[in-house]
């Protein structure tokens, strides 16, 4: 009886450890792609300022992508438990 106790209550940590660390593991990832979209649109603005106000769009538009694929990673994780 306390055996199958101690494995229920160590599979739901497990559990909850898996969905953290795949959240965590979603947001690192957000964080470098919205690194790189932002580094890579000011070396095209350095390089070419006349079309900074197309590229600024698209790296907006990018960035919200980005963001809303993490936020559904995040919420799977989440509902895994």
């Amino acid at each position: 009886m306390i055996s199958t106790l101690l494995l229920a209550v160590a599979a739901d940590g497990i559990a909850k450890f898996g969905a953290a660390i795949g959240a965590g593991i979603s947001a690192v990832g957000a964080g470098i792609g919205i690194g790189r979209i932002g580094g890579q649109a000011m070396d095209a603005m350095a390089r070419q300022p006349e079309v900074m106000n197309k590229l600024f769009t698209n790296m907006i538009v990018a960035a919200a992508l980005i963001e809303g694929v993490a936020l559904f990673a995040v919420v799977v994780a989440f509902l895994c438990i």
